[in-house]
């Protein structure tokens, strides 16, 4: 939201004051609290009516600076984002001339008898500042309507990212971003999952702890700030030190909550019924049994909102023509080792049995009058569940332990973002401004709930849609309603990484785009994408997505891509027990890995995948690609092809068939691999390839984990000029080392845990 006119003037309808100095300050425990008139204060009659924010700063972690700005101390209604505090040891120094809050390696500065400003720095180097006139107290003279608004200063060059999963360009700067939750699709502005949590190439993150709609201007309202504002009386926002990006993340992730780790099954190929395709029972089988017929190896099959009857979702009931015996049908497919899935959302149509039910008992967002708040989007005289009712929560739950009991594994919770705030009332009396982002968290938090009581703690996973912060705690995460173009494919992408740098572990799209119908080079090229994300689903709207609809080469490309991403598995587990430990997402953008080398900080077309395997996925009929690869000998992983780049880095122009596409190795990895999988969940430990790729002087290891997430053992790997030592610890039976050098490959085995040899 912008409030001003240009640099000098303010815009007419609003008027703006800003604190002028510090006029006094407390300390009360870790806390330091600042009083900053509107005006310099020369004499007692200065001191009348005035008004002044109020700043409270504080830190619940080390390297964690909160600030709140109040000017009205009023209450407010809740929902409030739960955060951890783990009262780090502070320190407070109170100067003639200044008062410094220290927290860990970060300290706040605010100057007393000067101008106001707010100071940032690291070990006396400022990073970012409150400036004079950044803050503001605003007020609509029209509508008188209230804002408390914050600017951050940027550097030269300072980078901006993250904000949720923003379609938009990569890097923020010049944007305005508004955090709220829209259904907006994968091409526009809107954003399923807005996150007030943003990330600077200047290594330190900023999160605004404020549910409602948080307005941004990042480089645009003033070109050299970020600004946030928020409608009320006070503003909360936190300053996160890495000084490493991958170290904000780790702190962020701490204080809002780690992501949970998916089940390894989650990781394999999910195959959609599609949305309006017709399917039944027989369609069902006939595209599993299809795909077994084929060879291509699949984990969940999904049915999508016609397995209920139209105009009734969400009934939670089976359509007894479709699917006469759901329980037998989804027995067939457990036969198989396939997991079920099945759609739902927090939505009640009318038509639905649950819709009296449900307005009987007081389980729907009502209006004024104490009638359900209903509208026709979506479906007819759709209703809202009150997730702030607890007997609404556990009334729903119920409903979902019934599908439980037949035999589902898992939920697609759909929605959650078209949530009433015009004349909405809730439950336990939330604010509905404050309750439209907190939604889809107590929506999903309901769903993973029962999901933990009954399936076990490490089964629980959802496919949401909708987030907010602290919904990272329950993956996994798709990002909505794309296109079947290249373009929408590239948004996505783009998308994702916006959403994996703020505070999310795992990702996943509709593969071949969810609109429109896909044409077969399209789904080929999106087939190599999808099985090289963190997780990967077909699925469509008005198109089956089997690949033998298409042509025989999307069979082929199908299998070999679902066969790659099983094998590496070992590796992909590992990688994600990481994520789950220290909030670095499974896939994510290349600086996250090379923060130093600053070509890297626009790329949005490729990403890393773990922190070993670079990924640049083909985005045009033609099969040619353009990526970047930073300093070091990587290896394609197809063709052995070894490219040696010095420290500039190197751009590539390159043409690939549709069996291929650049999977580049990082230099000095360990990468276990099982090329006999049929499943993404196996024992990884059991006879796994080591293989180990252009290996440099010194020595490197690699965690083993068992298919559950449990740290297992561990490889060490030493290499002095040409003689290499293995060591290893938690393998069962004798595996397999390949060695790749220079392009060529030679094989060793390891034998009783250890293995030593000469290249």
């Amino acid at each position: 939201m912008k409030f001003t006119n240009g640099y000098w003037l303010k815009r007419d309808q609003y008027q703006i004051n800003n604190p002028k100095e510090i006029f006094d300050t407390q300390i009360n425990g870790n806390e330091l609290c600042a009083y900053a008139p509107y005006k310099k204060i020369s004499d007692r009659n200065d001191e009348l009516n005035l008004g002044m924010t109020t700043i409270k700063i504080t830190s619940p972690e080390e390297d964690v600076i909160g600030v709140k700005l109040i000017h009205f101390n009023t209450k407010k209604k809740g929902p409030s984002y739960k955060l951890i505090d783990e009262n780090p040891n502070i320190k407070i120094k109170k100067d003639k001339d200044k008062v410094t809050y220290t927290s860990g390696h970060i300290s706040a500065t605010l100057p007393l008898g000067k101008k106001f400003e707010i100071d940032f720095n690291i070990n006396g180097k400022i990073f970012t500042k409150s400036e004079e006139g950044a803050q503001g107290e605003i007020t609509n003279k029209i509508t008188k309507q209230h804002y408390m608004r914050e600017q951050l200063s940027l550097g030269v060059d300072e980078k901006i990212y993250g904000l949720g999963e923003r379609f938009t360009p990569f890097i923020k700067n010049g944007q305005s971003v508004d955090i709220w939750n829209q259904d907006g699709g994968t091409g526009s502005e809107q954003a399923y999952k807005n996150i007030p949590f943003y990330l600077s190439s200047k290594g330190y993150g900023v999160f605004v702890n404020q549910p409602e709609k948080v307005s941004y201007e990042i480089a645009s309202e003033n070109v050299d700030r970020v600004q946030f504002s928020v409608p009320g009386e006070s503003l909360e926002y936190y300053i996160i030190y890495g000084p490493t990006l991958k170290e904000v993340l780790d702190k962020y992730t701490k204080l809002t909550g780690r992501p949970s780790l998916p089940p390894a099954w989650t990781f394999g190929l999910w195959l959609s019924t599609s949305f309006t395709t017709d399917y039944s029972e027989e369609t069902v089988m006939k595209f599993i049994n299809g795909m077994e017929e084929h060879h291509i190896p699949l984990d969940v099959f999904h049915f999508d909102c016609f397995w209920q009857k139209g105009f009734e979702w969400c009934t939670l009931e089976w359509d007894k023509e479709k699917f006469p015996d759901p329980e037998g049908l989804i027995k067939k497919i457990h036969n198989k080792g396939i997991k079920v899935c099945v759609w739902i959302n927090p939505y009640i149509a009318q038509k639905s049995p649950l819709f009296k039910e449900g307005q009987e008992n007081g389980y729907f967002i009502k209006k004024g009058d104490g009638n359900v708040w209903q509208w026709d989007l979506w479906q007819a005289g759709n209703a809202f569940i009150d997730f702030t009712n607890p007997n609404a929560v556990k009334w729903y739950q119920n409903k979902l332990k019934r599908l439980l009991d037949m035999g589902v594994d898992c939920f697609k919770t759909d929605f959650g973002e078209r949530i009433p705030t015009e004349d909405a009332y809730f439950f336990d009396g939330s604010d509905p401004q404050r309750e439209h982002n907190y939604y889809t968290l107590q929506y999903n938090d309901a769903v993973y709930d029962i999901l933990k009581k009954e399936k076990g703690e490490k089964e629980a996973v959802v496919f949401a849609r909708s987030a907010t912060v602290g919904s990272q705690k329950m993956p996994v995460h798709w990002g909505g309603d794309n296109l079947s173009r290249y373009n929408s494919m590239a948004d996505s992408l783009r998308g994702g990484l916006s959403f994996l740098l703020s505070g999310f572990g795992f990702w996943s799209h509709d593969i071949g785009g969810f609109e429109e119908k896909a044409t077969p080079d399209i789904y080929k090229r999106w087939t190599q994408f999808g099985l090289l994300s963190s997780h990967s689903r077909y699925h469509g709207s008005v198109q089956y997505r089997v690949p033998w609809l298409f042509d025989e080469e999307a069979v082929d490309v199908t299998r070999k891509f679902v066969n790659l991403k099983l094998s590496i598995m070992p590796y992909l587990y590992e990688q994600a027990v990481n994520t789950v430990k220290t909030g670095t997402p499974l896939m994510r953008p290349v600086f996250l890995e090379y923060e130093n080398d600053r070509n890297t900080y626009s790329l949005d077309k490729e990403y890393m995948l773990g922190k070993n395997l670079l990924v640049a996925p083909i985005f045009n009929n033609e099969g040619i690609v353009d990526y970047y690869l930073p300093n070091g000998n990587w290896t394609n992983m197809f063709s052995e092809k070894v490219y040696q780049v010095n420290s500039n880095g190197e751009w590539l122009h390159e043409k690939y068939d549709h069996m291929n596409l650049p999977l580049m190795v990082r230099e000095n990895s360990i990468l276990l691999r099982n090329t006999n999988a049929v499943h993404a969940d196996y024992d990884y430990t059991y006879e796994p390839e080591i293989h180990l790729y252009e290996l440099k002087e010194g020595e490197i290891s690699t965690s083993i984990v068992d298919n559950k997430g449990h740290m297992v053992g561990k490889i060490t790997v030493s290499r002095q000029n040409k003689q290499i030592e293995i060591n290893s610890v938690g393998l069962k039976g004798n595996s397999k080392i390949f060695v790749h050098m220079n392009g060529e490959v030679r094989s060793f085995d390891l034998i009783n845990t250890k293995a030593s040899f000469t290249i």
